[in-house]
């Protein structure tokens, strides 16, 4: 077999297309090759054994004009490519035939050309018919439409992910609304509950208990050696399903699946991380078809030291530059692991950080709908975990940005109500660490309903996590205080959510500004169909993440959130707001997210923490450019 090392093979010697690597009249320099035999005891270096691998022999690489490439080096050489240029179909050898047909990375199914059939010895292996690739989505759509259950529908993505890679994105892409509650929230929590059932094959590593003291080398049986975003879960606080353990792989693969399809990451950059510390959850652990360790979970210092292993094995692996996202961690882990590693690696909280940033996206766009700034709302919180006291924190940094007050002024604008009541001063030294920060001046109040009557917020937003929490009582106490009052809903899946789009505006007479954090229907109320919005983190990650990737940033920073949200809010149109929405429609995602990618490395460069130099001059166009296409290619 014949191993490529970061080695681009064209038909010709120039480069053409958007994401050229060469500068305008820079010439790629002939150099030596030598070939190396890599014996079965060979060190790991990235190759399989047993192969030959032809190595670049010189000590000066070109530098790059862009070197991202949808998140990833341009091993394969196809981005170097133009479109009509044909590539070759690299993996450990030069892929042909059976196995090719077998590649998810390579395989076209049966929109391979007659050529390519001739070429790579599949005659006979498929049949006669050749097909457009989108033809294969629009025979693929009808195929998933037919299943009634949804998580039916989850099964057969995964299984297309599995054999045809492009042919999924390309799918997912296309057909976004409809597809996203597939992959995603909230199909995603059934998926994980009933991980163990529907197991096939793995899609990313599992680190567990047993793995100490060996991760670095759990990390290198990867295949894929150029990783740039890691999605990591350790199952505890899966979405508002609590402990799933190691079934909360599904969370890290739906993630990915959406930073390549709306953020343009390449799926080769992408890798999904469970790390298994046991479960808590008895039916799981009596449950025969768990793929995870049967223990109780592990926690203090084994815990805190196996993530410290895996922490130190990343940076070491993959370089400074590698994004760790952590997923759905307990409350307690969530913002020590934050805190300990933001000062240290590039590291970044969805359900932290993200969530608050598609929130405060939502507020700032509302603004249009129900005037005044941001300064003038005063907003109330069910839930003072992960989600709530972030959005919060991020409330009150863009209030202090846009007033020049101290953000412990502005923090008074936004009071929390966790399990025991309104978060006062007179409970401060109960509180837990991250809840201090919301303990105001205020007697004690023990309900929701009597914090609404006393509060009087403008904004209600749920993060708790229970479901029905927004009771009529609730909403119509936020509707006899407000002519447009906000209602954010914001728990997942739909089960959870504190109140439905229905009821939001049925008890507010359709006056409600609502949004959710799963999908609802339309509604007819009174002869007049409101559209619910969606506040979804998808709107923000994916892009997110591409900004810090193009940019080469080492460290996340609160303002480059702040860009985030702008940037999304500045996206809903006139045609939006008419129909009462706050977010912009997710069929031009992909657009939405090179905006904020644009905006969030300008903030990077602004701040002093891209590496990526020089800057690039239009930052949009950038982030377009290094994009991942899921269009096929031709193969010579």
């Amino acid at each position: 077999m014949i191993s490529l090392n970061r080695s681009c093979f064209l038909s010709n010697g120039g480069i053409s297309g958007n994401c050229s690597p060469f500068s305008q009249g820079q010439k790629r320099r002939s150099v030596p090759l030598k070939v190396v035999a890599v014996g079965t005891n060979a060190a790991r270096k990235g190759e399989r054994n047993g192969s030959i691998v032809m190595e670049n022999a010189a000590k000066e690489v070109v530098e790059l004009k862009s070197t991202v490439h949808g998140g990833d080096k341009d091993v394969y050489g196809e981005d170097t490519a133009s479109e009509d240029q044909p590539v070759t179909p690299w993996s450990v050898s030069v892929a042909s035939g059976y196995n090719l047909i077998r590649d998810p990375h390579h395989n076209k199914g049966l929109a391979f050309s007659e050529k390519e059939r001739d070429a790579h010895y599949m005659r006979g292996l498929l049949p006669p018919v050749v097909i457009s690739q989108e033809l294969q989505v629009k025979k693929m759509i009808n195929a998933i439409r037919q299943y009634q259950v949804p998580l039916q529908k989850y099964i057969a993505m995964m299984d297309l992910q599995e054999r045809n890679q492009k042919l999924f994105y390309k799918l997912l892409i296309e057909h976004v609304e409809e597809l996203l509650p597939v992959v995603y929230t909230p199909t995603v929590g059934e998926a994980c509950q009933k991980y163990g059932s529907i197991f096939q094959r793995p899609q990313g590593l599992f680190i567990s208990l047993k793995e100490k003291g060996k991760i670095l080398e759990v990390l290198r049986n990867w295949p894929e050696k150029n990783i740039q975003v890691i999605v990591v879960t350790d199952g505890e606080r899966i979405l508002g399903l609590g402990d799933l353990g190691c079934h909360g792989m599904g969370i890290p693969v739906g993630k990915l699946s959406l930073y390549t399809a709306l953020g343009g990451v390449r799926p080769s950059a992408c890798l999904p991380v469970t790390i298994d510390v046991g479960t808590n959850n008895e039916k799981l652990l009596d449950d025969e078809f768990y793929i995870g360790l049967r223990q109780k979970r592990a926690t203090g210092q084994e815990y805190a030291e196996l993530l410290q292993e895996f922490m130190t094995a990343v940076k070491q692996n993959y370089g400074e530059k590698v994004l760790v996202q952590f997923e759905d961690f307990a409350n307690h882990n969530a913002f020590d692991l934050l805190s300990k590693y933001g000062a240290t690696h590039l590291v970044f909280n969805d359900d932290i950080q993200g969530t608050a940033s598609v929130v405060l996206a939502g507020l700032l766009s509302s603004l249009k709908l129900v005037g005044g700034s941001l300064a003038d709302h005063t907003f109330l919180f069910l839930g003072a975990g992960e989600a709530g006291t972030g959005i919060a924190e991020l409330i009150a940094l863009e209030i202090s940005k846009q007033t020049n007050a101290p953000v412990e002024e502005t923090r008074k604008k936004v009071w929390l109500v966790d399990s025991k009541g309104l978060i006062v001063s007179s409970r401060l030294e109960s509180l837990q660490h991250f809840k201090k920060p919301w303990a105001h001046e205020h007697e004690p109040v023990k309900t929701l309903a009597d914090a609404v009557n006393a509060i009087k917020p403008t904004v209600l937003i749920g993060t708790s996590g229970v479901g029905r929490t927004f009771t009529k009582e609730v909403v119509e106490a936020m509707a006899a205080n407000n002519e447009r009052p906000i209602i954010l809903a914001l728990s997942n899946p739909t089960s959870q959510s504190e109140c439905t789009a229905e009821e939001a505006y049925t008890w507010t007479q359709g006056r409600a500004i609502y949004c959710s954090g799963s999908p609802f229907p339309p509604v007819e109320y009174e002869g007049k169909v409101y559209t619910p919005g969606q506040s979804n983190n998808a709107y923000i990650f994916p892009g997110f993440g591409l900004g810090l990737l193009m940019s080469g940033t080492i460290r996340v920073h609160d303002d480059m959130l702040l860009a985030a949200s702008e940037a999304l809010a500045s996206q809903v149109s006139q045609e939006d707001f008419d129909k009462g929405l706050i977010y912009p429609p997710f069929t031009n995602i992909r657009e939405i997210s090179a905006h904020i990618a644009a905006k969030v490395a300008a903030k990077s460069y602004e701040l002093g923490l891209a590496t990526r130099l020089p800057q690039p001059k239009d930052l949009f166009q950038y982030a377009e450019s290094c994009m991942y296409s899921p269009n096929y290619r031709s193969f010579r």
